[in-house]
């Protein structure tokens, strides 16, 4: 039995330890037990949903590495769990990225030696993948902060939630393994309040609504999201109307969940999609206001008008309640202004 091995089944003091081993580096272990309601999991989803900022597909990398034990054996990622039973896994080391830092400027809202508040600008991509493999938000982080390349895994160092590339606003990144995971958890159990704002089509028939419809990938397009997707998750959106200009409408919107395009399909399956959105609803809904002054302006603006205005959680040290805002971007903010001018006159 390699060393390797012994650190991750030598279980903890007064416990059972095969081969009376002791884990060299017990910062990177880490050891559960099944709860009953947790019996009959696979090994591979029931770490999954733990709070260790990892991925299914690393969790089942990890299995297939021998980093994962049930009662000191070796396991395999359909292994079902039973009650009672200890599951512990040796974190596998960060792997270079791959990703270049770049000298792309950020506004910081806040930062101290955990994470840090970014004001992301649309347009912005937030991390690399096809098409993307430079100019990303993960490029000037790792430029910002030199020692980020192996927090929150390889593709999205850092990076506990994502904005669209066209949404701007506020978000949060880590500089530590332990504010990564701090983070996830609390995204993971719904304890981030998030609300935007979006400037929609439409003069809204309510004041406010609560649209639960899972989304999920669409059923023909792969490009997009939709709410008629046969693998759609549950999603739950909270809208309220804070100006009227007859042609559109600014709303608040809070979302108790996370899903991929989340606001824009629900606004657009609601009748009102977002302005400048050129994939749920905006491209041709333009033609249907009668101002054709307002019509111009709105058909001009060349992202969508949806931004992530407030952002509050706990500091995953120190406890501490944080709490910011932004203001609207000044092309959204001046749309908002010109329509609230044709509306009064």
């Amino acid at each position: 039995m390699t060393d390797s091995r012994k650190d991750i089944i030598a279980q903890e003091e007064g416990g059972h330890c095969p081969e009376d081993t002791t884990p060299r580096d017990s910062g990177r272990e880490r050891r559960f037990t099944v709860a009953p309601g947790e019996a009959g999991l696979r090994a591979d989803l029931f770490l999954t949903g733990r709070e260790m900022s990892l991925s299914r597909s690393q969790v089942q990398r990890a299995v297939e590495e021998g980093l994962v034990w049930v009662n000191g054996t070796p396991v395999r990622s359909g292994r079902k769990l039973k009650a009672g039973e200890e599951v512990a896994i040796r974190l596998p080391d960060a792997r270079p990225s791959g990703i270049l830092p770049e000298a792309i400027p950020l506004r910081i809202l806040y930062e101290d030696a955990s994470l840090l508040v970014i004001d992301k600008p649309a347009g912005m991509v937030v991390h690399p993948a096809a098409g993307h493999s430079g100019g990303t938000l993960v490029n000037a982080l790792l430029h910002h902060c030199v020692d980020l390349s192996g927090i929150g895994g390889v593709l999205r160092p850092g990076i506990v939630h994502r904005l669209d590339k066209g949404t701007s606003g506020l978000m949060v990144a880590a500089k530590s393994d332990e504010a990564h995971r701090g983070l996830a958890g609390q995204f993971k159990r719904h304890e981030v309040s998030k609300t935007y704002l979006a400037l929609v089509y439409g003069n809204p028939k309510t004041d406010g609504g609560r649209i639960e419809s899972a989304v999920g990938r669409h059923p023909t397009d792969r490009k997009k999201m939709s709410t008629q997707s046969r693998r759609g998750r549950a999603a739950v959106t909270i809208w309220r109307v804070r100006e009227r200009y007859g042609v559109a409408a600014l709303l608040e919107v809070d979302i108790e969940t996370g899903r991929t395009h989340q606001i824009r399909v629900h606004l657009t399956d609601l009748g009102y999609p977002v302005v400048g959105d050129r994939v749920y609803g905006g491209e041709g809904r333009f033609r249907t206001v009668g101002d054709s002054a307002a019509r111009a302006r709105m058909k001009a603006l060349d992202r969508p008008a949806l931004h992530a205005w407030r952002l509050a959680f706990a500091h995953p040290v120190t406890g501490e309640k944080m709490r910011f805002t932004s203001p609207l971007p000044e092309e959204v903010a001046d749309l908002c202004d010109f329509l609230g001018e044709r509306r009064k006159s």
